[in-house]
């Protein structure tokens, strides 16, 4: 199993992202996917779920409304668009799998996302 993001970066406040996780080594069509973040010195947040559709999607509160996540099947890719940024987002941003018994259990190395003017 390999996660990969990208499109982490440094954005002014109110700015957009749009974050990538390239699956592979799994059947990503089958699985419930995870946005988790951890920010400067604080422990892991639950940022955003999907089913194995993309049918159903969850946020975390301090997210909604302003993050989509979505995810294309065809290319085993998950995606997590960020808009009307804000400094709490900066955070090292992960894509997890969600496993059978309903918890994270690969997850990617993480990209920086900076929000910052």
């Amino acid at each position: 199993v390999q996660l990969v993001e990208s499109g982490g970066g440094l954005v002014q406040p109110g700015g957009s992202l749009r974050l990538s996780c390239a699956a592979s080594g799994f059947t990503f069509s089958r699985y419930y996917m995870s946005w988790v973040r951890q920010a400067p010195g604080k422990g892991l947040e639950w940022v955003s779920d999907t089913d194995s559709a993309g049918l159903s999607t969850y946020y975390a509160d301090s997210v909604k409304g302003r993050f989509t996540i979505s995810r294309d099947n065809a290319k085993n890719t998950l995606y997590l668009q960020m808009n009307s940024l804000k400094p709490e987002d900066t955070a090292l941003y992960y894509c997890a799998r969600v496993s059978s018994s309903d918890y994270n259990d690969y997850w990617g190395q993480g990209t920086q996302v900076t929000v910052s003017s």
